[in-house]
């Protein structure tokens, strides 16, 4: 009998450790496609001043065989607007030289339109972004038919009104499709904890109808880990993925030094909210000059990807430093 507790009780000590060591579902690797920003400011006597300051942060999509990235533009005052670049090979960009959208409405004059994100869904792009009028950041909404011509739908999640949220909210990554008849959206919002500190959190709201959105959980669905890369920032990059395994969404992650790079999480094709697994790293971190020093040091944020062989074989777009726009292949394996 001693010998066989003994047996189980080392079964039982190894066990977690064991459990520790398999493999998570998803690898990723992720390699820069050119060692220099892709897209940089206007500069120069012949400086175009509405994006002289930063040009970044893009969502990606693809359209009559060109890659077209909706990006945010900074002036010199750090008024934000939406402009608009295609390519034929998704490397050499031309940028419109007007932007798509700038402030007009109270509740994007003083600071702008940010960081958009777009989902093409039967034939409408629906592009969210973030509207800032030097007070509030909150999630907006606008639909095209044609990625050029722009429809306010106006802020699709206020501030302080939020089931979890108590401040902002930004960065909505919206479901190509319906999951249990709701239309889903992870975006994230602003909160204060325990501890004093503001920190910002992954959320989920759903909608009937693309356009009217509301929380989804009572709470973030990505609990904060301490001392992870992640720990101060959880944000939705791209659109989500439907797999066979699971709706993966690549996301921006930030730890207490605001450092920013790029993880995963998986979450149940028929249940938007349950988490199956999450990366315990980011796949890239800021390495060059670019991406280390500009307008907000130390970031890479990973918003556009666009398919190249298929949906597991990408090429993502990120803001570099908020200053510069960068390239990467994405290859994705499920296990």
């Amino acid at each position: 009998m001693k010998i066989h507790l003994l047996l189980v009780f080392a079964f039982a000590w190894w066990f977690p450790l064991f459990a520790a060591a398999q493999p998570l579902p998803v690898e990723i690797h992720a390699e820069r496609l050119m060692n220099k920003p892709i897209l940089k400011p206007s500069s120069g006597e012949a400086a175009i001043p509405w994006y002289s300051l930063g040009i970044f942060n893009p969502a990606a999509i693809k359209k009559d065989g060109k890659t077209i990235l909706l990006f945010r533009a900074q002036d010199e005052n750090h008024t934000s607007r939406i402009g608009y670049a295609e390519s034929s090979d998704g490397l050499h960009f031309t940028v419109n030289p007007k932007p798509l959208l700038s402030p007009e409405t109270d509740y994007e004059k003083g600071g702008g339109l940010e960081d958009p994100r777009v989902t093409e869904i039967d034939g409408t792009y629906y592009l969210t972004y973030t509207g800032y009028n030097l007070h509030d950041a909150q999630l907006c909404l606008a639909t095209s038919r044609d990625l050029i011509h722009w429809t306010r739908k106006g802020v699709i999640l206020p501030t302080n009104k939020g089931t979890w949220n108590t401040q902002w909210t930004k960065s909505g990554a919206i479901l190509p499709e319906k999951v249990n008849g709701k239309w889903w959206m992870y975006y994230l919002g602003t909160r204060k904890d325990a501890d004093d500190e503001e920190r910002n959190y992954m959320g989920l709201a759903s909608s009937t109808d693309l356009l009217h959105w509301r929380d989804a959980t009572q709470e973030p669905v990505l609990p904060r880990r301490p001392d992870a890369f992640d720990s101060r920032v959880m944000e939705p990059g791209p659109a989500p993925i439907m797999t066979k395994d699971g709706i993966l969404l690549l996301y921006n992650g930030a730890d207490e030094k605001l450092v920013y790079g790029p993880g995963w999480v998986l979450f149940d094709r028929k249940d938007p909210t349950r988490v199956i697994a999450r990366s315990d790293k980011p796949f890239i971190l800021p390495e060059l000059r670019w991406e280390k020093v500009g307008n907000v040091p130390n970031v890479i944020f990973l918003e556009g990807a666009v398919e190249n062989n298929g949906s597991l074989d990408l090429t993502g777009y990120y803001g570099a430093a908020d200053k510069y726009i960068g390239a990467m292949r994405l290859r994705i394996q499920l296990r």
